[in-house]
């Protein structure tokens, strides 16, 4: 038997309980690994509390690293021992599990498997944010919300190397000094500031071409406002909840506006797309021009406490539970 933070409902943190799950050996394709770190993501969040519906009773988590300790038939490029990773599979919250061994990735040497649960879903969301749903070109001038979270500090140095020039905004001065000792070249409280008014400031009047944002609700009509004509607006999380139902001639009226809800899923779907980007985050990590760090660390059983923190924002950066 292994140990597992499942809910049985959907609802707050404290539907999170420590349950033991009979695991097993792995079937033809798969893999038992044993997680040595866990990511803790928003999307977790969403899913406990039942924004995301989910199947009953459900294993919490979509993250993690650790080693090979079994592996099915038809594997042949996995074997015990060999250390992995892993994301967009729920049930990480657990000692143990088995895995479709084609949704694993291979950690290279200079990575360590607390560094890949802290930033595999994060890094990924960045890669596919910044070269395929809005491809950023040196020069650019972006905004990216949220910035002292996850996702943002790996954002602002990804794109400070790529030349890129990032507004950011976060919601106090730490979190702001944060942000801009990882890259942000200007930095906006949107707790206090009118964020738009800054935007414009700073570009002179002219807005940016693209706004990344994973806080949702609150943040949503602000940032349309940042957007110059044909800008595209990205909404990737619902930090602050889902944004609601949208006129779209609103889009028409502040400049022949673009939208986007893109997904981590759908860019990573195929084995050639994740090895691809996973490859992409290992070299950028490893060249130093991004710094991984794991600010918050947990113990399984205490998930629940990691969730009030999260959705509290009381954390920065990446969050990891420790079996």
């Amino acid at each position: 038997m292994a140990k597992a933070v499942r809910y049985h409902k959907q609802g707050g943190p404290e539907v999170l309980q420590l349950d033991d799950v009979q695991v097993g050996d792995p079937g033809q394709g798969q893999v038992r690994i044993r997680h040595t770190a866990i990511g803790v993501n928003f999307v977790d969040t969403y899913q406990r509390s039942g924004l995301y519906p989910m199947q009953l009773p459900q294993i919490g988590g979509n993250e993690g690293a650790g080693v090979v300790e079994a592996v099915g038939a038809g594997v042949a490029d996995l074997k015990a021992g060999d250390r992995v990773t892993y994301t967009g599979l729920s049930g990480s919250y657990c000692e143990q599990r088995l895995v479709p061994a084609d949704r694993l990735v291979k950690l290279p040497q200079g990575i360590t498997e607390e560094q890949a649960a802290s930033m595999l879903l994060k890094g990924l969301t960045v890669h596919y944010l910044i070269f395929s749903t809005y491809a950023v070109k040196k020069g650019d001038t972006v905004l990216w919300h949220a910035a002292a979270g996850g996702v943002g500090l790996i954002a602002c140095q990804w794109l400070k190397a790529l030349g890129v020039t990032t507004i950011a905004t976060a919601g106090s001065a730490d979190k702001m000094a944060l942000a801009k000792a990882h890259g942000a070249d200007h930095v906006i409280n949107y707790s206090t500031d009118n964020f738009a008014v800054k935007v414009k400031e700073i570009t002179g009047g002219k807005g940016v071409p693209v706004v990344y944002d994973g806080v949702g609700k609150s943040t949503w009509e602000g940032s349309l406002d940042c957007l110059r004509p044909r800008g595209l607006m990205v909404s990737f999380g619902n930090a602050s909840g889902p944004v609601a139902p949208v006129n779209l001639g609103i889009l028409a009226s502040k400049g022949s506006l673009y939208v986007t809800r893109p997904t981590l899923a759908t860019h990573i779907a195929s084995r050639a797309d994740l090895v691809e980007r996973s490859n992409a985050l290992f070299d950028i990590v490893k060249s130093g021009k991004v710094k991984i760090e794991t600010t918050a660390k947990y113990k399984l059983a205490d998930a629940a406490q990691a969730h009030r923190d999260l959705e509290g924002r009381k954390t920065t950066g990446s969050v990891v539970l420790v079996p």
